[in-house]
């Protein structure tokens, strides 16, 4: 029976086709195999193959995060947006980085390193281009091709085919795009809506955690899904909130630039 797993094994490794794949659904005359047993192990084999294969694809990120995404993970080879949240970022990119990734961030100047390093992020293998012009594609492109993960905010508009191009460049290299704002090329959109805060009392004390709702719309069209998060919560870990308790009031708009500001 090895005879058969021998040659679509090959047929993978090398790309070969040609018109003996079609002798694979009969057995060697004199074979005590059915032809049946034959195709289904031949399947199994196809299977485990290209479980594999997509496995290896898979970037694990914050659980609370994964399971609103697509496949439960960020995938190599694809591009995801995030809407005007650094701190959600930095929560997208905590898992990858304490788990030996190196990480880029193009165009995106408060991104700030002290709160980076206190969501988990690894600041020795991170690499931040804040300032890069109107040469922020080529730069992006760059980073892509030796980063595992790169964050860019296109600092003006981009035309279709450098879209592309960008796209074919993530594919090729295995990279995973993150883009702070809309991109046409997203597998996901995570969004952040409903803020509310713990820490300040009768008109004193600090802010010290953020509860959202963080919503993960994508490509495909299916239905968003959507997840209440401390954002960071007191300890500065990023958690569902049902795993966690504590008394909250909504923050005005004020108060919720300012935490941004402060959290980069």
């Amino acid at each position: 029976m090895s005879w058969a797993i021998d040659i679509i094994e090959r047929m993978f490794e090398y790309g070969e086709m040609s018109s003996s794949a079609a002798a694979l659904v009969s057995p060697w005359p004199g074979s005590p195999v059915s032809a049946n047993d034959t195709v289904r192990e031949l399947q199994a084999k196809i299977r485990q193959m290209q479980a594999t294969k997509l496995d290896s694809r898979s970037i694990a990120t914050h659980p609370a995060i994964a399971e609103l995404l697509p496949g439960g993970s960020l995938k190599q080879g694809s591009s995801y947006s995030v809407e005007s949240s650094t701190t959600l970022l930095m929560a997208l990119l905590a898992g990858p980085s304490a788990a030996g990734s190196w990480c880029g961030v193009v165009g995106v100047p408060e991104f700030g390193v002290e709160a980076a390093a206190g969501f988990g992020i690894d600041l020795g293998r991170l690499v931040l281009v804040p300032h890069p012009g109107e040469h922020w594609l080529a730069v992006t492109s760059a980073i892509a091709d030796v980063l595992t993960i790169v964050v860019a905010r296109p600092s003006k508009r981009v035309s279709e085919g450098s879209i592309a191009r960008l796209a074919a460049r993530i594919r090729q290299r295995g990279a995973t795009m993150i883009v702070l704002g809309s991109w046409p090329q997203s597998e996901a959109m995570l969004s952040v809506s409903g803020s509310s805060w713990e820490g300040i009392g009768n008109g004193h004390g600090y802010l010290s955690a953020r509860q959202v709702t963080v919503t993960v719309s994508t490509r495909s069209g299916g239905r968003p899904r959507s997840t209440r998060l401390w954002l960071p919560d007191t300890e500065q870990q990023f958690r569902p909130v049902n795993a966690y308790s504590g008394a909250t009031f909504s923050a005005p708009a004020a108060i919720d630039e300012s935490f941004h500001e402060a959290a980069g």
